[in-house]
């Protein structure tokens, strides 16, 4: 018995020495890792920029943890690093790796109320990102390869409140989805200029982007990303945002690339008010069964409370172009505030083409898009591509009439030989065209005109006083026309 004592005993000893934890003293101090190392050689061992990690690590509230030189951090398995005060990575390049690729580390903890600000890293062989703190940046990193069963399980940057800000990053190869937030975490992120593909590599049944509940007045952004999947793995989404729990869902999606998925776009429940512009949406089908998904655009509510506008998006080769269930409702254009112009082409499964199902009692708005790529359809060719109540009266109707190929059109020419400044503007821009524009209208991220004006002879200025946000210039000469993309700050 004392035999078995003492090994019980010294495998309770080993166990603690393994779960050892260096934290700073909460003194105000600003550290670096070779500070670290001074102060606590057996956390962290040096040699030249590379920093071994071999304890767990935590900022404490009032201390701050900077990183502005290169260099490589090699953290020992199972080991976290968890900040309550700051952490400020600015250098050209830092590498936050396993010393071991086959034994992860746990990865980071970013307490509520820290301050967060990565710049240039490279996070690998982890577990990823929790983050609980409303002041959280990541820019210009690459977050790859990291594990499940680490500091998150929703996500490899797995969010909880907020506005972080994600942009300009290489998310990829992840065993966990790129970007995640619990159902009532009630965040708001900016994600933006990211390349975010092959990620749940484990092939579970969540897409790549997967967030809840938003800020009521705050918008989620999720623009200017390119979102791919991998057709080796059949269960992974594209987009999902989810109101299961009685919130708010307020969200702009908006000129992304989302290709290759299980699914491109989902927004599921109510209390919904969503701007969809501009994307890319195209080959979501990678499962192959229409009867789980496979739609370009899916909305599903069981309340009629969506407030959703779709306009100039570009929704090809789905087995569903945009599929409506239960109560749920869109707006493709109308003949007041929401201008249409989307485009659909070869969405369909089982031999039908399907560019808009309506399985809702709700009569679905749907004027000026273009139903059919490459031809300027008739009503009628129009209408064999719509499920609606046409096809059964139980169902809502679409109204789609007129159809058009030419309102999101733009001449290649006069485009090439077009430029406007400054952008982003504030209150003005500048043109040049050597085809003389006799009309220029400015049309809000919903389609809506907010501006338009008749020019003079040789005008090439144009002054105008509307909100910060995305706009879409649409410049006209007596015989063509063409669309730029505006930015006001």
């Amino acid at each position: 018995m004392k035999k078995i004592t003492s090994l019980l005993l010294l495998f309770l000893c080993s166990a603690i020495a393994v779960a050892q934890t260096f934290t700073t003293p909460d003194t105000g101090v600003n550290w670096t890792l070779a500070d670290v190392a001074n102060a606590s050689p057996s956390t962290i061992t040096v040699n030249g920029d590379e920093y071994t990690l071999l304890e767990n690590l935590v900022i404490a509230a009032s201390d701050k943890l900077t990183i502005d030189t290169d260099a490589t951090v090699l953290i020992n398995e199972d080991l976290l690093i968890t900040v309550f005060g700051e952490f400020d990575v600015t250098a050209d390049q830092t590498m936050f790796l396993a010393a071991d690729t086959a034994a992860p580390y746990e990865g980071f903890r970013f307490e509520e109320f820290s301050i967060i600000n990565i710049q240039n890293a490279t996070i690998k062989y982890g577990g990823g990102l929790r983050v609980l703190t409303e002041d959280f940046i990541i820019n210009n990193s690459i977050i790859s390869e990291n594990v499940e069963d680490g500091a998150t399980t929703g996500a490899v940057i797995s969010l909880s409140r907020g506005t972080p800000q994600i942009t300009n990053n290489q998310i990829t190869l992840n065993e966990l989805p790129a970007i995640g937030s619990a159902a009532n975490s009630a965040t708001s992120p900016t994600i933006s200029g990211n390349t975010i593909e092959g990620n749940n590599t484990t092939n579970a049944n969540r897409p790549q982007i997967n967030l809840g509940t938003t800020d009521p007045t705050i918008p989620l952004q999720i623009t200017n990303n390119t979102i791919i999947g991998n057709p080796a793995n059949t269960q992974v989404g594209g987009i999902a945002i989810a109101n299961l729990v009685g919130g708010t869902i307020n969200a702009i999606i908006s000129e992304n690339l989302i290709k290759d998925n299980r699914y491109g776009i989902t927004v599921l429940g109510g209390n919904a008010t969503v701007e969809i512009s501009e994307n890319i949406i195209e080959d979501n089908n990678t499962q192959g069964n229409p009867n789980l998904g496979g739609s370009g655009i899916n909305l599903n509510s069981s309340t009629n409370d969506m407030v959703v506008t779709a306009t100039f998006n570009q929704i090809r080769g789905n087995i569903w172009g945009i599929t409506l269930q239960g109560e749920a409702s869109i707006n493709l254009g109308d003949n007041a505030d929401v201008v249409g112009g989307n485009v659909f082409s070869e969405n369909g499964n089982n031999d039908e083409v399907y560019a808009l199902y309506n399985n809702t009692p709700n009569t679905i708005n749907a004027l000026h898009n273009c139903w059919i790529e490459g031809v300027e359809a008739t009503l009628a060719e129009a209408e064999s591509v719509i499920f609606h109540q046409q096809d059964d009266a139980n169902l809502g109707e679409v109204l789609f009439d007129p159809v058009s190929c030419n309102v999101a059109g733009t001449d290649d020419f006069f485009l090439d030989n077009l430029s406007f400044y400054p952008n982003p503007a504030t209150k003005s821009i500048h043109f040049n065209s050597e085809i003389a524009i006799e009309n220029i209208t400015i049309l809000n991220a919903n389609g809506a005109q907010v501006l338009e004006k008749d020019l003079q002879d040789n005008q090439t200025q144009l002054n105008f006083n509307l909100p910060t946000g995305l706009y879409f210039v649409v410049f006209k000469t007596n015989e063509t026309q063409g669309m730029k993309k505006l930015i006001i700050k």
